[in-house]
């Protein structure tokens, strides 16, 4: 049964016979593949069975969002936590058969927490050269009376060689100036602007600035792990170019299939889960019509809570810039 929502509640949802039609177009993967026969495609396939059939030295950008090392039902299929050696070996029975898909300077984003982390460190550091570890703050989390409450998670960065691709302009934040100072009277490293006073800052390793998709948010899905879509486009933005193939062997909901295509590059994923595959490909049919991504605006990311600044900066924006659309301007934040 659909479940009962709200009239204000935006969370992606398909009729069964929207779902079928959805269904009926995903490919499966039934022997050897070709580069073209990836792009721009998902499959609803099993990743560790699958993988081997995909063809080598083709992808640019590997964002991988493995099931974390916790007890965890998406929708029937379970994950049961393993002891960290254990959790190490399921990593380690997939991690380098993805490898083999990718460019000799593409680069790898590992998604975990806290419990996955010495697994994560270990099997990046074994097949590439590990660059970065970003820490991201996830503002939802449950309290605990006898623990800290966890609202943070990481993500490890590697590339495949010492040659790789990074935009750091493309990721500049965009900060509200708490004291501006002055000197000679003019701003000194921030700008005066309409919309207030602001720094452009270099990103770092911990962002503080995302927001955890939720009902009211165009993007928000049913899926129990999804990751916003402005967290992925720092990830594409910074490490890929307009036209690059961004690949994902555990979709979910198709977060990083979408942001690619919002943001001019190819994409490829694998998810088992064909519920899954089917909101991604709503979603990707919907990016056709809004590429707006909450929290990036007029090329730069801003802080929460700056809607009107950022609908300030879009209007006075030159044609062709990135605008607030009104589909996100009542969620924007």
């Amino acid at each position: 049964m659909s479940k009962l929502r709200s009239s204000r509640n935006r969370t992606l949802s398909l009729a069964p016979a929207e779902m079928q039609a959805l269904q009926d177009r995903l490919p499966t993967v039934q022997g050897p593949l070709k580069p073209a026969d990836i792009r721009d495609r998902i499959f609803c396939a099993d990743t560790l069975t699958a993988i081997d059939h995909f063809p080598a030295k083709c992808v640019d950008l590997l964002i991988l969002d493995p099931p974390y090392n916790l007890d965890k039902d998406f929708q029937g299929s379970k994950f049961t936590r393993l002891s960290d050696a254990d959790y190490l070996a399921y990593l380690e029975s997939w991690f380098p058969r993805v490898l083999r898909l990718l460019k000799e300077n593409a680069s790898v984003y590992l998604c975990g927490d806290w419990r996955c982390c010495a697994a994560m460190y270990t099997v990046m550091s074994r097949h590439l050269l590990l660059r970065n570890r970003i820490t991201w703050q996830r503002e939802k989390g449950r309290g605990s009376r006898t623990n800290w409450k966890n609202c943070s998670e990481d993500i490890w960065f590697g590339t495949m060689g010492k040659e790789y691709y990074f935009d750091v302009d493309a990721v500049m934040q965009k900060r509200k100036v708490i004291a501006p100072y002055r000197q000679d009277g003019q701003p000194k490293d921030w700008q005066e602007s309409a919309e207030g006073n602001f720094r452009l800052s270099h990103p770092a390793n911990f962002w503080d600035d995302i927001t955890v998709p939720y009902w009211s948010m165009p993007e928000n899905t049913d899926h129990p792990t999804q990751k916003p879509e402005k967290l992925l486009a720092k990830l594409i933005l910074a490490s890929s170019r307009p036209g690059d193939l961004v690949f994902d062997p555990f979709l979910g909901s198709g977060t990083s299939a979408v942001v690619a295509k919002k943001l001019g590059r190819h994409y490829s994923g694998l998810e088992i889960n064909p519920e899954y595959c089917c909101w991604a490909l709503k979603r990707l049919q919907q990016a056709e019509q809004d590429n707006s991504i909450q929290g990036y605006c007029h090329g730069v990311f801003w802080e929460r809570n700056t809607y009107s600044q950022q609908k300030k900066a879009a209007a006075a924006a030159e044609p062709g810039i990135q605008r607030l659309s009104k589909r996100t301007a009542q969620t924007q934040g």
